[in-house]
C-alpha cells in the first residue's frame, strides 16, 4: 500500500529506495503496486532503471500482464530513441524490446496499442520496415487496432526511405479505418515528396488539405516551403505563405529563414533582404541561421568583402556570428586564395570565445590544396592537432587529393599511413584517390593491388575505381585489360559512366573500327548521351583509320547536338582534310578556329605541317612553319628534318637554310614546345 502510495504522488526516489527494502526482505508487493512504480520510473526518465527492474521480476519468473511488459518495451525504446545517432545501440535497444515483445507472445499476453505503436516507431527510425510492417501483421493478427500514431510512424518510415508509393498505400489505409489525417500526416507527407524532389506531389497534398480544412501548423508550414524553396518554386513559396498567414498562421523565425534561405540559393539576394525586412515587421530577430544563409550565398558568389560585412551588420542587430559564420569566411576567402585572411579569421574566433572545429581547418586545408600549397595545408593540419581538433577521413583525403594531384604519390601515402596509425578508417574517397594517382603515374598494376586490398577492408569498388583503372590501362596501351576491367564492373552491377567510355573508346581504337562502333553501342543501350570528350575521341579515332565521311558525319551530329568544338576536335578535322587532300578546307578550318578565340598552338600547327609534307606541298608547309615560328613555338626536330629535305628537293634552298639558322640559334630548349604532340605522331 505504502509503495502504491509513493509511487501514485509521484515520489519516485522514494517509491524506488521502499522496493529495494521490500525486496530485501525476500517479499514482493503486488502486481498493481510494481506497475505504479514502472510508471513512476518511466513518467521520471528512469528508463535504464525500469529495464533492470523488469528483467529481474522477469528472470525471478514472477507472472507479469501487458501494462508490465508495455513499460519494459517503451523504457528500451526510449533509451534507442536517446541514442538514435548510434546505430548499432538503436538497433540493440530495439531488439531488447522486440525480446520482450515475443516472450509476451509465448505467455499468451496480448500487447496493448502503446506497446505495438512503440515497437513500430523504433523499427521505422532504425529504417527496418520489414519488421515494422511484421509488428503491424502481428498487431491485425490479435485484433489491436491502430490508430493515427500507428499509421503516422509507418508512414514517417516508409518517407524517410522515399518508397511514396507504398505510402499512399498506407494512407489509404489509415483513411480506409476513418481516421483523417492530420498536421502532422501532412508534414510526414511533404518531407517524403521533398525528398523524392517531387514538389508537384506536395502542392497537390497541400490543395487537398486545404479543402479538407486541416490546420497547416507553423511546422507542417517550414516543411512544405523548404520543399518548394528547394526546387526554386519562389513565387509558390510566397503564394502558400502569403495564404497561410491570411487563414491565420503565425509565422516563426523557422518560416522566414527558409525562405530567405530559398532566395538565397536562387542568387535573389533583393529578395532575400526584403524578406529579413519583412521578418523584422513581425517582431522576430533574424539569427544566425538567417545570416549564414547570406554569408554563405556571398561566398559563393566571390563577393566575401560584402559577406564580411553582413558579419559586420550582425553583430550590429545583437547577433554574434557563430562557428559555422567563421566557417563560411573561411572557405569564401580561401577559394579566394586570400589565405592571410583565413588564419586571421581563426584567429578572431579564438579571441571571440569560439573554437575552431575540423570544419574550420578543413576548409582551409582543401583550399590551400586545391591551389597546390600541400606543404602549407601540412602545416594547418600539425596545428590543429596541436589544439587538440582530431583529423578526420575528409581532411586526410584532401591533403592525400593535394598530394596525388601534384604527383607527390610518395607524401600521399604517407597520410594513408598516418590515418591508420591514428586509427581513422580510409573511406571509399581515400582508396579511390590513391588508386587514380597511381594509374595516372602509370602504375597500374600497384592501383589494381590497392583495389583488392580495398576490397579485403570491406569497401566495394564503385564506377570511379573502374573508371581509375581502365584509364590507366588505357594509357599504358594494354586494350585486353581495359575491356576486362569494363566486363568485370558490368557483371558487378556497376553502371558504367561517359567517364567509362571515354578511355575505353581510346583503348578500343588500337584494335580497329569494329571494337569501338561495339563500344559505342554499348554506351547507347546505357542511355549515356555522348559528350565533347566522346565525341573528340570518336572523331579523332575515325580520322586515324581514313573514315573521313563518318569524321564529318559525327562532328555534324555533335553540332546540332550543341557541343561546341574545341581544339582537340579542330586538330581532328584538319587530319581528315589531310586524308583527303583538300588544303583549301584546312585553311578555312584554321580561320573558323582562330575566329571562335581558339588560338593554335604547337601542336595545331605540327599536324599542319607534317599534313604538307606527307602531301608533298613543302611551300605550303614552309608558310605554316613561318606562322608557327611567328608565334612563338618550333616544331620537332623530325618534323624540321623532314621540311628542310623537303625543300632542298624543290630547290628552295634559301628557306631550308633559315629553318636550319633558326633552330640553331633559338635551340630547342628554349622554345614552347610543351603541348601535346602525341597527335602529331599518328599522322
Amino acid at each position: 500500500m505504502l509503495l502504491s502510495v509513493c509511487a501514485d504522488s509521484k515520489l519516485h526516489n522514494e517509491a524506488l529506495e521502499l522496493y529495494m527494502l521490500i525486496r530485501k526482505d525476500g517479499v514482493f508487493p503486488s502486481l498493481s503496486s510494481f506497475n505504479l512504480l514502472l510508471e513512476s520510473l518511466v513518467s521520471s526518465g528512469q528508463y535504464g532503471k525500469t529495464l533492470d527492474l523488469f528483467s529481474e521480476v522477469f528472470d525471478s519468473g514472477i507472472q507479469v500482464d501487458k501494462f508490465t511488459y508495455g513499460k519494459a518495451v517503451q523504457s528500451a525504446m526510449k533509451l534507442g530513441d536517446l541514442k538514435r545517432v548510434m546505430d548499432l545501440i538503436n538497433y540493440k535497444r530495439i531488439e531488447d524490446a522486440r525480446k520482450v515483445f515475443d516472450e509476451m507472445f509465448v505467455k499468451k499476453v496480448v500487447a496493448n496499442r502503446v506497446t505495438y505503436n512503440t515497437l513500430i516507431d523504433g523499427y521505422c527510425k532504425v529504417g527496418n520496415l520489414e519488421e515494422a510492417f511484421n509488428i503491424r501483421e502481428r498487431m491485425k493478427s490479435e485484433d489491436v487496432e491502430p490508430n493515427l500514431v500507428t499509421f503516422n510512424s509507418l508512414l514517417s518510415g516508409l518517407c524517410r526511405a522515399r518508397r511514396m508509393d507504398e505510402a499512399k498505400r498506407v494512407l489509404e489505409e489509415m483513411e480506409a479505418y476513418g481516421f483523417v489525417p492530420d498536421g502532422f500526416t501532412y508534414s510526414i507527407l511533404f518531407d517524403g515528396h521533398s525528398r523524392c524532389d517531387n514538389v508537384d506531389a506536395s502542392l497537390a497534398l497541400y490543395e487537398e488539405a486545404v479543402k479538407k480544412g486541416v490546420q497547416i501548423n507553423d511546422y507542417t508550414c517550414s516543411i512544405l516551403l523548404n520543399g518548394l524553396c528547394k526546387e526554386g518554386k519562389m513565387d509558390k513559396a510566397e503564394e502558400v505563405l502569403k495564404n497561410l498567414i491570411e487563414n491565420g498562421l503565425v509565422p516563426t523565425e523557422v518560416i522566414y529563414n527558409t525562405i530567405v534561405n530559398g532566395y538565397c540559393r536562387a542568387g535573389d539576394m533583393g529578395k532575400a533582404l526584403s524578406t529579413i525586412e519583412q521578418m523584422e515587421t513581425f517582431g522576430l530577430k533574424p539569427s544566425c541561421v538567417t545570416f549564414n544563409s547570406l554569408i554563405n550565398k556571398f561566398c559563393e558568389l566571390g563577393d566575401v568583402a560584402e559577406a564580411e560585412e553582413w558579419v559586420k551588420k550582425m553583430i550590429e542587430k545583437g547577433t554574434p556570428p557563430n562557428v559555422q559564420t567563421y566557417n563560411t569566411l573561411i572557405d569564401g576567402y580561401g577559394r579566394n586564395c586570400q589565405f592571410e585572411r583565413c588564419f586571421e579569421i581563426l584567429e578572431e574566433m579564438e579571441n571571440n570565445g569560439l573554437k575552431p572545429n575540423v570544419v574550420s581547418y578543413g576548409s582551409l586545408i582543401n583550399c590551400l590544396c586545391k591551389d597546390g600549397r600541400c606543404l602549407e595545408a601540412e602545416v594547418i593540419l600539425r596545428d590543429m592537432v596541436g589544439r587538440r581538433v582530431l583529423p578526420n577521413a575528409q581532411i586526410y583525403n584532401m591533403l592525400i587529393d593535394g598530394h596525388c594531384t601534384g604527383g607527390k604519390l610518395k607524401d600521399a601515402f604517407r597520410f594513408l599511413e598516418e590515418m591508420l596509425r591514428n586509427d581513422v578508417a580510409p573511406t571509399l574517397v581515400t582508396y579511390n584517390t590513391l588508386i587514380n594517382g597511381l594509374c595516372k603515374k602509370g602504375r597500374v598494376e600497384e592501383a589494381e593491388k590497392l583495389a583488392l586490398r580495398m576490397t579485403s577492408k570491406g569497401l566495394n569498388p564503385d564506377a570511379i575505381t573502374y573508371n581509375s583503372l581502365i584509364s590507366g590501362y588505357s594509357s599504358s596501351g594494354n586494350t585486353q585489360k581495359s575491356l576486362e576491367l569494363y566486363e568485370n564492373m558490368k557483371k558487378s552491377g556497376i553502371k558504367p559512366t561517359l567517364n567509362t567510355y571515354h578511355p575505353l573508346i581510346s583503348a578500343c581504337s588500337k584494335e580497329g573500327l569494329a571494337l569501338v562502333e561495339k563500344t559505342v553501342e554499348e554506351m547507347s543501350q546505357m542511355n549515356l548521351a555522348p559528350d565533347r570528350l566522346v565525341y573528340n575521341e570518336l572523331i579523332h579515332c575515325f580520322a586515324e583509320h581514313g573514315d573521313v565521311q563518318k569524321v564529318f558525319a559525327l562532328h555534324l551530329e555533335m553540332t546540332e547536338r550543341g557541343i561546341h568544338s574545341d581544339k582537340m576536335t579542330y586538330n581532328s578535322l584538319i587530319m581528315a582534310h589531310f586524308k583527303e587532300g583538300k588544303l583549301h578546307e584546312i585553311k578555312d578550318l584554321v580561320d573558323d578556329m582562330k575566329a571562335k578565340g581558339l588560338v593554335p598552338k604547337a601542336d595545331t600547327y605540327s599536324i599542319l605541317i607534317k599534313g604538307h609534307c606527307h602531301l608533298k606541298n613543302f611551300s605550303g608547309a614552309y608558310v605554316w612553319y613561318r606562322e608557327m615560328h611567328e608565334n612563338g613555338f618550333l616544331p620537332s626536330a623530325n618534323i624540321c628534318n623532314e621540311l628542310t629535305s623537303g625543300l632542298r628537293e624543290e630547290g628552295k634552298l634559301q628557306e631550308a637554310q633559315i629553318i636550319c639558322s633558326e633552330m640553331s640559334i633559338k635551340g630547342m630548349d628554349d622554345w614552347n614546345t610543351s603541348e601535346d604532340l602525341s597527335v602529331v605522331a599518328k599522322l
